[in-house]
This record gives C-alpha cells, sequence and structure tokens, in this order.
C-alpha cells in the first residue's frame, strides 16, 4: 500500500478553510457534485462526483480548524471499497492564510497515479471556491 502528498497554498485562514471541508453545502463548491457529511467522529462522509463516481468512508478525527481525518473507498469500484483508504487534511496556518497538506494512505499502488491527478486538481479548486466564496477581510482605507 501507498500513500500521496499534495499541498495547497489558500489565501483564507484555517477556521474558514475546515468549513469547506466539514460542510457538504461548502464540499460541493469545490470537489462533487452532491455531498452528505455528517462531520463527527463515526459521522458518514458520502460525496458524489461529477462523472457520477460515489466516494464513501466516515470521519475519524477532527480538530476544529487544524486537521479532518476521514476514510474513504469507492461504492463503485470494488478495488477500493468504502473505507477502504484513509485521508488525512492538516491546515496550518501561515502568514495570509493556510497552508493545506492533504495525505491519502493505504491506496493500491496503481491507484497512487489517479488519486495524485484527482487530488493536485480539486485543491486548487477549494482555493479557488475560497477565493470567490468568502468576502476579502481587506478594506480600503
Amino acid at each position: 500500500m501507498s500513500e500521496i502528498r499534495v499541498e495547497q497554498r489558500i489565501a483564507a485562514p484555517p477556521s474558514t478553510v475546515y468549513r469547506y471541508l466539514t460542510e457538504s453545502d461548502k464540499w460541493v463548491l469545490w470537489q462533487s457534485q452532491a455531498a452528505e457529511l455528517d462531520a463527527r467522529p463515526g459521522g458518514i462522509f458520502l460525496i458524489e462526483m461529477e462523472n457520477g463516481m460515489r466516494a464513501r468512508g466516515q470521519f475519524t478525527e477532527l480538530i476544529e480548524a487544524r486537521r479532518v481525518e476521514f476514510t474513504w473507498g469507492w461504492i463503485d469500484r470494488p478495488e477500493i471499497p468504502p473505507g477502504s483508504t484513509k485521508v488525512v487534511i492538516d491546515l496550518i496556518e501561515e502568514e495570509g492564510g493556510t497552508l493545506v497538506v492533504l495525505t491519502h494512505r493505504d491506496l493500491p499502488e496503481d491507484e497512487v497515479p489517479s488519486h495524485r491527478e484527482g487530488w493536485s486538481l480539486h485543491l486548487p479548486r477549494l482555493a479557488k471556491a475560497l477565493d470567490q466564496d468568502e468576502p476579502s477581510d481587506s478594506s480600503p482605507l
């Protein structure tokens, strides 16, 4: 089994980024067409991608504005069944925003390229969604 790591800098505070990782209506703004998220340990993680693929797992650890952890797998792909891999998203506060560090663990070796490509596509969409959806903190002097 292998893991991937993808990073993205986002011009928003960790508390704001955290909401986009734990609230269904915010998740759909950057990765899926539908989401059912019950962000508590043991709560459901269920999303439907734009291509109809469905990922399912459960939240395993949540630390407000610092970490979101959940299991992951595809309902439609028996080679990675629901809950068989783990996604850990750390939010590291930086001047001017947040460094998002996503680690996806326990992937079969032949699934690494497609999952790296997927997360590398979607994390910039997260940054863009936050930029478009959240009001700017700056105001004219």
